[in-house]
Formats: structure tokens, C-alpha cells, sequence
């Protein structure tokens, strides 16, 4: 539901247009350094403004309200909050009952009985990711030596960064939307994370990833691109008593379990669903289908803004992987 992790564990919180939005961290270590400005980076990451992102501009300002006395973590759950004070609730009433296509306008308004916050797209909106991030760079923390590295390298179905602005562009000109591919690496990963069967690091790191609204598809390594490689073409070879390997297409795990290896994961994210362009689809209140023009304020490319999340999914995984491996060991 709204709950994961293991040790590292998370609780989502919060609607698009309700008063606040955020997360709850339980299992932190006591004694990690933590301020509010720890989270700047990755927040501005986030942040709309840019080419392609929406003009909902909110402050973003964190507050930190358990957890963490004089400077540190207390061992003690962890609420972070982000207050919503820039919405429009209107533009979004008519989707009630003409839903926007491919968005989960239809499906909650089905699951629950009608009794969801549409506003935004409610606890269906992109707005929950700050807590995504926010549990992002407190996982990053715990990791200490972790290294990571996040690329956007398919936009559109193009691959070359040089004409992203372009695509760009012309999205915007036409009031559409774009998907893309992101590409994630964490280097100075621990060999030994992950626990076969059900909660493989594959599994784990998916799992994570899949909850991110818009993500479609996610690969190892050389994923589905290795389809036409023989094993000999395909395996990775050890190369030293570390583990190292000449080749990496199995993305750094192996039977579920990280090798010492960089875990390298690329994800795909589709075009956001709400569009300035005229869409036929069903309308619930007049049984037929109409043109539905959507009003209010969306990214063109949400996976600009969905990138730094993306990297938070991953440190989180990695962060529980570690302390139920530390656990284990006895740290």
C-alpha cells in the first residue's frame, strides 16, 4: 500500500492539493548529521521551472518535524512534511467524470468509490515524489560511499543529448508530452546486498522504481538489448579476486545478490497523460465519447523532473539492502 522497506521503511503521505504532502522514515540509525539544507540539491533537481516542466512553482521548503535533535538523527521515526500552496483545484473538476486517457483519473475513481481527491490528480500526482527524494538523501547518507550517477540518454526516442532542447521545442509548441529513458548507476556498491528468493535486488530496486507514477519498464545491465547475444557474448567475466568483471550486462547482480559491480538500471517513463491537445474519450456523465481538451498545469516531459526520484528509489533499496545485510552480520 503506502508502506515499504524492511529496516529502511517508508510511509507516503499526502495529496496534490491537500495542505501538505511528504514522508515518514522509521529504521534511521542514530547519529547521522541531517539538516534542512542537506536536502537543497536534490530538491532543486526536482523543482519545476524549466523548459518542458510545468509553471506550478511551490516553495518546496522541507520541514522536519521528529526525529532529529541537535543536528542528528535520534534513531527515532522521521516525519517530513512540504506544504502545497500553489494550486488550482478547478481546472481539474470536469475530470470526475470525463477522465484524462491513460491516467488514473478512471481507476481510483472506481477503486474508491468516488470518494478520491481528484484535485491534482490527488495522491496519484507527481507531488508525492518529494518525499521519494526526501527519504532519497537520507538513504544517501547512510550509504556513505555509495556513488551515484543519473543520465538522460532517450528522449523522445532520440539518444542524441545534443538535440534534446529541439524535441523539446516542438513538444511544447504542440501542447504534447514526450517520454524518455533514464539511465542510473551506483558505483562502490558492497558485494553481498540483496535476499533470493522474493526479495532479490532486482526485485527490490523494481519494486521501488514501479511505484514512481509514469514509469513503464525497467532493465539490468544490457536488459532486453542483450536478446541477440549468445552466453559467451553475454556473461561477464571475473577479472580480478574482488569480483571485477571485463563486462557488466548483468548490471552488477548476480542470483538477486550485488556483485561489486556498479548496478547500472535504465527506466523508462511515458509521456505524461495530461496533454493541452483534444483527446476523444469516454464521458461517464454522458455516456458517449467527447473531445476532452485538459486545462491546468502539466510537464511536457515529466522525466526531467523524474530523474533525481528515480536515483532516490534506488538509494533507498540500496539503503534497506544494506542495513538487512548488516543485520545479518551482526553490525
Amino acid at each position: 500500500m503506502n508502506h515499504i522497506g524492511r529496516l529502511f521503511q517508508l510511509n507516503i503521505f499526502g495529496e496534490s492539493h491537500g495542505n501538505s504532502v511528504g514522508i515518514l522514515l522509521d529504521g534511521v540509525p542514530c547519529g547521522i548529521a541531517l539538516k534542512e539544507e542537506d536536502f537543497t540539491t536534490d530538491l532543486k533537481r526536482r523543482k519545476a521551472g524549466l523548459k518542458g516542466t510545468t509553471n506550478r512553482i511551490e516553495p518546496d521548503e522541507i520541514i522536519i518535524e521528529s526525529g532529529v535533535f541537535n543536528g542528528y538523527t535520534t534513531g527515532m521515526p522521521i516525519l517530513i512534511r512540504f506544504l502545497n500552496t500553489n494550486t488550482i483545484s478547478k481546472d481539474y473538476s470536469n475530470l470526475v467524470s470525463h477522465p484524462r486517457p491513460s491516467h488514473a483519473d478512471f481507476t481510483a475513481k472506481v477503486k474508491y468509490n468516488d470518494f478520491q481527491d481528484y484535485r491534482g490528480g490527488g495522491h496519484f500526482s507527481g507531488r508525492l515524489t518529494l518525499g521519494l527524494v526526501s527519504a532519497g538523501v537520507v538513504a544517501k547518507k547512510i550509504l556513505k560511499t555509495v556513488q551515484f550517477e543519473t543520465k538522460l540518454v532517450n528522449l523522445g526516442g532520440c539518444e542524441d543529448p545534443n538535440r534534446f532542447s529541439d524535441i523539446l521545442d516542438k513538444v511544447i509548441e504542440q501542447n504534447d508530452s514526450i517520454g524518455g529513458i533514464v539511465s542510473l548507476k551506483a558505483t562502490g556498491v558492497d558485494i553481498g546486498l540483496g535476499e533470493p528468493y522474493f526479495d532479490s535486488l532486482e526485485s527490490t530496486i523494481s519494486h521501488l522504481l514501479f511505484s514512481v507514477g509514469g514509469v513503464k519498464g525497467v532493465e539490468f545491465g544490457l536488459g532486453f538489448r542483450g536478446v541477440d547475444r549468445m552466453g559467451s557474448a553475454f556473461n561477464d567475466c571475473i577479472i580480478d579476486e574482488f569480483g571485477k568483471t571485463k563486462t557488466n550486462h548483468s548490471g552488477g547482480i548476480n542470483g538477486g545478490i550485488s556483485n561489486g559491480n556498479a548496478i547500472e538500471v535504465r527506466v523508462f517513463v511515458k509521456p505524461t497523460s495530461s496533454i493541452g491537445v483534444c483527446q476523444e474519450t469516454f464521458n461517464f456523465e454522458t455516456k458517449k465519447v467527447e473531445s476532452l481538451k485538459i486545462e491546468g498545469r502539466h510537464d511536457s516531459a515529466i522525466i526531467l523532473r523524474a530523474m533525481v526520484v528515480l536515483e532516490a528509489c534506488l538509494a533507498i533499496a540500496l539503503c534497506d539492502a544494506k542495513l538487512i545485510a548488516n543485520a545479518y552480520k551482526g553490525e
